[in-house]
């Protein structure tokens, strides 16, 4: 994720020395350096810098161990977190800091394709939230929420909504390998199939319900298939699998609250 926001970044026309990487990998640092043209250092050399903003790409589970290692460098920078689950509170306590935007992308950010959302809360100035939009729009669409619970509802929806639809695309592929396809048509078939789909939904404003009924003739093979999805609950699944999805993004945001 973090490559995916310099990429990004760059490539959106920010020069490469006003972005600096702070990586322990000296062979990750070297690739930077080396594909993007940037400045990279180790966690020893951050005393010497001072950054407007700093971008937190680390595993919720390495996050606090990051914080004390820079210890006070970074503190009067802004503060931009894609560690999944922890909370605002949590993350302001460690970074002693009130500037901290949590954020939640999804994995189609490393295509610029994704879903960001983001909580800012009340110690996040204006300008802060336009320098934040600066660094996390070119992965995709920016989503402010208001709470962190709405964070965990970005979540469930669009954070892990990219493998529920690989699930489903499983699925199709898998029904036209059954009806003799190649295991590549099948995917082709799915695939095309359901980029269509989302492109014809993204070129107008029409409810997809709308959508959906234009491709169904009465007594036809769509009605048919429908009704076996209908009865099967799909869309009752989907609704409780997303459910399921949001109740454990808020035990685990309980977890860090309480490990903390």
């Amino acid at each position: 994720m973090a490559t995916a926001l310099i990429a990004g970044a760059i490539g959106a026309g920010t020069p490469p020395d006003e972005l600096l990487v702070i990586e322990r990998s000296t062979s990750q640092r070297q690739h930077l350096e080396q594909t993007y043209g940037l400045r990279c250092l180790t966690t020893g050399e951050v005393a010497e810098v001072k950054v407007d903003a700093v971008v937190w790409a680390v595993k919720p589970q390495h996050m606090r161990a990051a914080v004390e290692e820079l210890g006070n460098g970074l503190a009067s920078a802004l503060h931009v977190s894609i560690a999944a689950g922890l909370p605002s509170s949590v993350l302001k306590e460690w970074l002693k800091s009130d500037r901290v935007i949590r954020t939640m992308p999804n994995s189609a950010a490393t295509i610029g394709a994704g879903v960001t959302g983001i909580f800012a809360g009340s110690g996040v100035t204006p300008a802060d939230r336009s320098l934040a939009e600066k660094l996390l729009s070119p992965t995709g669409k920016i989503v402010w929420v208001d709470s962190d619970a709405r964070i965990d509802a970005i979540t469930a929806v669009s954070g892990s909504g990219p493998a529920y639809v690989f699930h489903f695309l499983e699925g199709f592929q898998a029904a036209a390998q059954a009806l003799g396809f190649s295991e590549a048509e099948g995917r082709d078939l799915a695939l095309q199939t359901a980029r269509g789909a989302v492109l014809q939904a993204l070129a107008g404003d029409e409810s997809l319900s709308v959508l959906r009924q234009r491709v169904t003739s009465e007594k036809g093979t769509t009605v048919a298939a429908l009704e076996v999805l209908d009865h099967e609950g799909t869309q009752r699944s989907l609704s409780n699998a997303i459910d399921a999805a949001f109740v454990r993004a808020q035990e685990i945001a309980t977890e860090w609250s309480g490990a903390r």
